[in-house]
């Protein structure tokens, strides 16, 4: 597993790099975040013995399992996708970053629910760009109000946005659709926001030539995802 995983993750950062040079930024100035749902824990511990320190989990009881096994590692813990109400306490308590606020209720859920002893919640705002019915997120229009009310809640920082565009092979829609969440982005900017979370492992490149500030990486780093049972 090390050595594929190696392998993968150093082709992975390549791209980056070569994403970065492209866009004229500097080197480093995008993060992998490796999504590993699905993946056993000793996948993350390969990555982990690689250098990778942060990673994304979409499913709250899998990434507690995960989270009580790695407890002595010291990783930063995402939460990617939708949040239902129940479940925003343990999210809370046990994440650095949540990217797919979309709604107050589950801001404020969270906002009241981070144990005072840590250090404030790391936001991403989920923009659903592509106005897709499936897909969670704010509507563009909707969001500066949503924006304002979040960046106004105790034990939260708003960093940025967090934006699912729907998929497809052309690269020039692929950036139309990242330049929207950049724009959106920039229209925020009296919150000093910093990150924009977009790109996957099929528009990294377009993601990271619109700004991207982290790029949400998971079959390209641990291959397929392995059949649910």
């Amino acid at each position: 597993m090390t050595s594929s995983l190696a392998q993968r993750l150093e082709a992975l950062k390549a791209r980056i790099r070569r994403a970065e040079r492209a866009a004229g930024r500097e080197e480093g100035s995008v993060r992998l975040i490796a999504v590993s749902k699905t993946q056993p824990p000793e996948a993350l511990v390969a990555a982990y013995g690689l250098g990778q320190r942060e990673f994304g989990e979409n499913y709250l009881q899998e990434a507690e399992a995960k989270q009580d096994r790695l407890a002595h590692f010291d990783i930063g813990w995402h939460f990617i996708g939708p949040l239902q109400s129940n479940k925003t306490r343990p999210i809370a308590a046990r994440f650095a970053w949540v990217h797919g606020v979309d709604r107050i209720k589950i801001a404020q859920r969270l906002s009241e629910q981070r144990p005072a002893g840590m250090p404030p919640l790391n936001i991403c705002l989920q923009v659903n760009v592509s106005g897709e019915a499936s897909k969670s997120g704010v509507s563009p229009e909707e969001l500066p109000e949503l924006a304002a009310a979040v960046a106004a809640l105790p034990r939260l920082r708003l960093r940025g946005l967090m934006a699912i565009p729907a998929p497809t092979d052309a690269v020039e829609a692929q950036r139309a659709a990242f330049r929207a969440v950049r724009r959106a982005f920039e229209g925020l900017s009296r919150y000093g926001l910093d990150t924009l979370s977009m790109g996957m492992s099929e528009d990294l490149e377009a993601a990271v030539l619109e700004g991207a500030t982290l790029v949400r990486i998971g079959t390209a780093l641990f291959g397929a995802r392995p059949p649910k049972a």
